[in-house]
């Protein structure tokens, strides 16, 4: 009994001590972090908004870190090849990723081969933002609201027409979700890109687009775009701007970008990217400059900017469910 209790109590006391020196080894790797160049993977082109806002964030996390923080643009196929990259990349902190809302949730939906799968191949570390969209007529049309939209659309069947800015992207859907929301009727004409998709507005081929604010805030100031409301559930800060859900109840489609890391990260590492990445967006000048750009700083601890994303997934399926949307 004794020789049994003795053998018993050596395993013990060497499983403790392998425990204790896994801890300190991923301690000391979250102190030493990082001891070189992260990597930044964007799924978008270079000057995209979320390439913009990247390098924002790169340039001050290289100052906090003592290290390069370089951007990596992988565009096209819904995010697919930047996407995949980081879910391929290996878990060490030293590639982390810039994820907008439609690569992260909407693309694993309308995708039949994603290459990716954020539920075990990823996690999210912080959350950046919320990017609500705003939806525009053109200004000389005499379409100043979204009733005078739908009375528009319901008055000329078959010839209001809508631009989706690229095909199942979220300001699509979210043009897909207001169509719906007002039996309206439009119908759906797909553009390659906002830009593609403003100029059919401005020469009258569509009556209506939906777009981040960024994009559109120009123009609208200019007076040359009418906006006719922003999809968040309450106004925006500096916008006298109507909400979606104040004509039709229950509306809402926002945009947002988050700090999305392979899965199995160290968890240390992900903290320390996470307290660094909350105090420079809620800086006074970054703030500032991301509300300049219509997206709203979001400080979430890691486990909130999980359960958000988690949420924004469950929005997305019942979306992609109810406009029932194939795979492609």
């Amino acid at each position: 009994m004794n020789r049994t209790f003795h053998a018993w109590t050596r395993r013990a006391l060497g499983m403790a001590a392998l425990t204790a020196l896994s801890l300190t080894a991923v301690g000391a790797h979250a102190q030493s972090w990082p001891a070189r160049p992260v990597k930044l993977i964007v799924p978008a082109g270079a000057g995209a908004a979320p390439d913009v806002i990247a390098r924002l964030l790169a340039e001050r996390l290289s100052q906090a870190w003592g290290q390069g923080v370089v951007v990596d643009n992988r565009p096209g196929a819904g995010g697919i090849p930047g996407m995949s990259a980081l879910a391929r990349s290996a878990n060490d902190g030293y590639t982390i990723g810039f994820v907008p809302a439609a690569m992260g949730t909407i693309t694993p939906l309308v995708y039949k081969n994603p290459q990716f799968n954020p539920d075990t191949e990823l996690t999210s570390a912080a959350t950046i933002g919320i990017s609500p969209l705003v939806m525009v007529a053109n200004a000389a049309s005499g379409i100043n609201t979204l009733q005078d939209l739908a009375r528009f659309a319901k008055a000329n069947p078959g010839k209001a027409n809508f631009a989706a800015p690229q095909p199942n992207s979220l300001p699509h859907l979210a043009g897909e979700m207001l169509n719906k929301a007002g039996s309206m009727g439009m119908t759906t004409v797909p553009y390659p890109a906002p830009p593609a998709a403003l100029v059919g507005l401005m020469s009258g081929d569509v009556v209506m687009t939906t777009d981040g604010i960024p994009g559109l805030i120009g123009q609208i100031k200019a007076g040359k775009l009418k906006a006719l409301a922003v999809t968040s559930t309450q106004r925006l800060p500096g916008l006298d701007i109507p909400t979606v859900a104040e004509t039709y109840p229950g509306y809402e489609a926002i945009g947002w970008f988050q700090i999305i890391l392979p899965a199995g990260t160290p968890a240390a590492v992900i903290d320390k990217v996470n307290a660094d990445v909350n105090r420079i967006i809620m800086s006074p000048e970054m703030s500032a400059r991301l509300n300049d750009m219509g997206v709203y700083p979001r400080a979430d601890t890691p486990a909130a900017a999980r359960e958000f994303f988690a949420s924004q997934q469950r929005a997305m399926k019942k979306l992609v469910a109810d406009l029932g949307i194939q795979p492609q």
